[in-house]
């Protein structure tokens, strides 16, 4: 695989770069308030990939007029400027460029169900520049302490794993203490090609949830390869992720290890239409044995799709189908959808026999931007589903799941969803909201209905008769609204006051979250608390 690398580093490095691409930070919230000129019929932006390199004039433009709201050219005072314009160390020199940031996160709330005060304290950084034409970089580091709802804190003691972050070091106690971190180093010889190397999250999809691959879990180390020829582009990405969740073949040894690699391939066929194919395979790197398996060669090539490659070894790794389309109406109507197969087994797929092998989910969403005609107003509408045992392997450390999280929807299989997302940008002042409505089967007595994809399918609580939402019926309504004023959007830089409702019901009970909180925020990292 060195050698591929290299000798593709010497073909590429006797071209010119014509367009400098700067990394964007992966933030729901900032690449949605992109969407009048991501989502617009007179472009063809590849909008499913995220983070963006922003080289495209156009996102260029509007991202940096996004990062430079409210600029005030008569602000003379340093302290002024640097409070509420600008990057706290800003260098623009014609060889590189350099910006750094003190990234505060401090909140402090009140669950009144639970008779709580919440509160999270976060120190963190980012630096980020470009050297020459060719090279950028990005890092971000936070210092994490916090106290939540008990819902959240249920989860975190449960899996061990801050969501999306990384692992609690509290161990339990009510203070929870963790710390994040991303990197990435980029390189773009050719205005065709970028090659990134680093420790952070991809994103796969047009919509909020991914059924392909999403930011939910912690941040993994990886290599990717990204082309772009005109109406095509196409991602291969390498991953090295944990599962601190399966059994330990030592304590020397740490955490179990596993590889994966991701194809995507994305074809804007006209101005409006867009279809996009994607497969992965995720591999354990020892087997329960304790057997060293390595790297699969026959996964090295980034230019071929891997399903017949891992069929025709007989290999155990766990492979996954997807495809994405995008329909451009208007930037104020825009439709999406996935579809992502986890197994496919054609007398079983076209029966109605609830197979547990029948193993698949889907997506189909609307958004648009400047609805009626109101600059800065975006919606989201989006339906989520997946069959039970969809992303489950026959062994835990095989499954669709990165340091004891989904690398898919938050609720692993079993389950459907509707999410409602609308959010308004006014000057300095941000509105957001979000309605939320699910339901989903959790197992029974030890018994395996589908939910949880950290068991393997071949224990099925049966066969056949399988169907979404079996196991006890749950029932989850989740409301949240933020009112913000950004103080300095170069590294959003807020006050925020928000409020959560909660509420988790079956047919042994009932759990209700209501939450107010008040901070001061900043960073472009996604935090989620909607599941």
């Amino acid at each position: 695989m060195k050698k591929i690398l290299f000798l593709l580093f010497l073909v590429v490095s006797f071209y010119e770069l014509k367009a400098q691409a700067v990394y964007q930070p992966y933030s729901f919230q900032f690449y949605q308030k992109l969407s009048g000129e991501v989502y617009n019929p007179n472009t063809r932006i590849h909008s499913s990939l995220k983070p963006f390199f922003i080289d495209d004039s156009l996102l260029r433009d509007k991202s940096s007029m996004l990062l430079s709201i409210g600029t005030d050219s008569t602000r003379k005072s340093w302290v002024s400027r640097k409070l509420f314009q600008e990057h706290l160390l800003d260098i623009q020199k014609e060889d590189y460029t350099v910006y750094a940031d003190f990234l505060p996160d401090f909140q402090i709330g009140r669950d009144a169900s639970g008779k709580k005060t919440t509160y999270l304290n976060t120190r963190g950084y980012q630096v980020g520049g470009t050297i020459g034409k060719k090279f950028s970089f990005y890092t971000s580091g936070f210092e994490n302490q916090g106290r939540f709802a008990a819902y959240y804190d249920n989860y975190v003691n449960q899996t061990k794993v801050v969501p999306g972050q990384s692992y609690d070091r509290s161990f339990g106690k009510l203070t929870k203490d963790w710390s994040y971190v991303t990197a990435t180093v980029s390189y773009t010889p050719i205005k065709y090609l970028n090659i990134t190397a680093g420790y952070d999250k991809t994103f796969i999809g047009d919509g909020y949830r991914s059924l392909l691959l999403s930011d939910f879990s912690s941040p993994t180390p990886f290599l990717k390869l990204t082309g772009n020829l005109g109406n095509v582009q196409y991602m291969v990405m390498w991953t090295s992720m944990q599962d601190p969740g399966a059994t330990k073949l030592s304590y020397d040894a740490g955490n179990r290890k596993k590889g994966g690699i991701f194809h995507y391939l994305d074809w804007n066929v006209n101005n409006k239409l867009s279809i996009g194919f994607f497969d992965s395979i995720i591999w354990a790197q020892t087997d329960d044995a304790g057997n060293k398996r390595g790297f699969d060669w026959g996964y090295a090539n980034p230019i071929i799709f891997l399903r017949p490659v891992e069929a025709s070894s007989g290999s155990p790794d766990n492979a996954l189908l997807g495809f994405t389309t995008k329909y451009e109406f208007a930037k104020e109507l825009v439709a999406y959808g996935q579809f992502s197969l986890d197994e496919f087994e054609a007398k079983n797929f076209f029966s109605s026999s609830g197979s547990s092998r029948n193993k698949y989910g889907w997506q189909l969403g609307l958004r648009g931007a400047d609805v009626f005609h109101v600059a800065g107003l975006n919606y989201l509408l989006e339906y989520n589903t997946a069959k039970p045992y969809t992303f489950s392997s026959r062994t835990r450390i095989g499954n669709y799941a990165n340091y004891n999280e989904p690398l898919a929807h938050p609720f692993g299989a079993n389950f459907r969803e509707l999410v409602g997302l609308l959010n308004y940008s006014y000057k300095r002042f941000d509105f957001s909201g979000e309605l939320m409505y699910a339901k989903y089967g959790l197992d029974i007595a030890g018994q395996n209905y589908g939910k949880n994809i950290f068991e393997p399918y071949t224990d099925a609580v049966q066969p056949n008769g399988n169907y979404t939402t079996q196991g006890i019926r749950t029932d989850l309504f989740y409301a949240e609204g933020k009112v913000a004023y950004v103080v300095n959007p170069k590294y959003n830089l807020r006050l925020e006051l928000g409020g959560v409702v909660r509420r988790e019901s079956n047919s042994l009970g009932k759990n209700t979250t209501g939450l107010i909180t008040f901070g001061l925020r900043s960073s472009f990292r996604n935090l989620y608390s909607d599941f």
